[in-house]
């Protein structure tokens, strides 16, 4: 899962550092706060503090009524080393600039919840030599910033490694344990079939420690997803694995399921609407399911005519909407009402078609540079390949070319 995060290393944004000063004199330094209920955490969509132009969080909360943030992401230091960074670059122990936004939320009567790892840089499970010094890395974010809440986003490369996995899953299990009523997610990739091979493993690994969350989310994009229908079949064959895995019925499971989204258009060129995140939003509260975020803030603004609605980007959604349109949906399963809005979007033109090729098939040999279709994008072989589905995944044998 791309998800948009080559910008980790990015330096902080003037302007964000300027606010971080008179915010963080006026907050609470410990970083201690009260607890907000379970749901808002579940609620809580991603936003990158230093990077990808961040928002402002009180805006948000004033035009959306969202009081939860889950920010991303914390790393192991680029230069190696079992230690706690933002990005990989700007150490916890001294951090002032995420912990200034997090004291204006709290201010205005919010709270976070802290993401650690994501897609990129160097994860603590790598860098940690096990479960327990991994969990002592963490620790020092859950006592910095007085935390009630986190977020283990295993993904590619990570998950992969089965070292890793075992010391991010240790370590979530003392978290919990030593944090009583800390709210803890597991975030990882979402497939047709509701996860892929790593991610089966990782909860695999999970039954092994007897380590339960509260829940387990899948994010369905960048996999050949197409619009809410495909996701919600994801999402219902993502229940299934759990069920079998844990032994869990129906019920259970997806009281421990969850749903992380990409507002707008995906790395991989699909696009997510409004009406999309609504129809999830439905099956998801419908089948009391856990959780229900997204893939960012930093996003969910309109961006600009020279976008032309046909690249994906960290800083917009490339799809016609309101500022903040996307937030309302995690408002509304927090169980709240948002706000209303008058404002109507400027339309975001639609990048110019191309033809499709012929249709793939599960039976034809596809060799270097051979062309199909599927989804509505045009794909490209990279080598001989056969009744493999062509999907956005690095490691596989097809290269995306956009839709058609």
């Amino acid at each position: 899962m791309r998800r948009l995060r080559a910008c980790l290393g990015a330096a902080v944004a003037v302007g964000l550092a300027a606010a971080a000063t008179t915010a963080f004199v006026a907050g609470n330094a410990s970083g201690a706060a009260g607890a907000l209920s379970n749901r808002w955490y579940a609620a809580a969509p991603y936003l990158m503090p230093l990077d990808n132009d961040p928002p402002d969080a009180g805006a948000i909360m004033d035009a959306t009524g969202l009081k939860a943030f889950q920010l991303a992401f914390v790393l192991a230091p680029n230069g190696g080393g079992c230690s706690p960074t933002w990005g990989g670059t700007a150490p916890v122990s001294s951090d002032t600039a995420v912990q200034s936004v997090i004291s204006a939320i709290r201010a205005k009567g919010g709270d976070v919840s802290v993401s650690i790892g994501g897609y990129g840089g160097t994860k603590l499970g790598q860098a940690c030599s096990d479960p327990a010094a991994t969990a002592a890395a963490y620790q020092q974010v859950v006592t910095k910033y007085g935390l009630h809440a986190i977020d283990f986003d295993l993904e590619e490369p990570e998950y992969e490694n089965t070292a890793a996995v075992h010391n991010e899953i240790g370590a979530a299990k003392i978290l919990q344990q030593n944090n009583p009523g800390l709210y803890v997610s597991v975030t990882t990739a979402g497939t047709a079939d509701g996860t892929g091979w790593f991610g089966k493993q990782m909860l695999l690994e999970a039954k092994s420690q007897g380590f339960t969350p509260n829940n387990f989310s899948i994010m369905p994009f960048d996999g050949g997803f197409s619009g809410a229908a495909s996701q919600t079949s994801a999402l219902t064959a993502f229940n299934a694995i759990l069920q079998s895995t844990f032994g869990w019925d129906q019920a259970t499971a997806y009281a421990h399921e969850g749903f992380s989204g990409m507002n707008g258009r995906s790395d991989s060129g699909e696009y997510f609407s409004q009406a999309d995140f609504q129809t999830v939003l439905d099956y998801a509260t419908s089948h009391s399911m856990d959780r229900f975020t997204f893939w960012a803030l930093n996003r969910d603004r309109q961006c600009s005519p020279a976008d032309n609605g046909g690249r994906t980007s960290g800083t917009c959604s490339s799809v016609a909407q309101n500022a903040w349109d996307f937030a309302k949906y995690s408002v509304k399963f927090a169980g709240a009402t948002p706000p209303t809005s008058t404002p109507t979007p400027t339309p975001t033109p639609t990048p110019p078609g191309t033809g499709c090729k012929a249709a793939w098939s599960s039976t034809a040999v596809y060799t270097s540079g051979d062309e199909a279709s599927y989804n509505h994008h045009n794909w490209k072989a990279k080598w001989w390949t056969q009744n493999e589905v062509p999907t956005g995944t690095d490691w596989g044998p097809w290269q995306d070319e956009g839709a058609c």
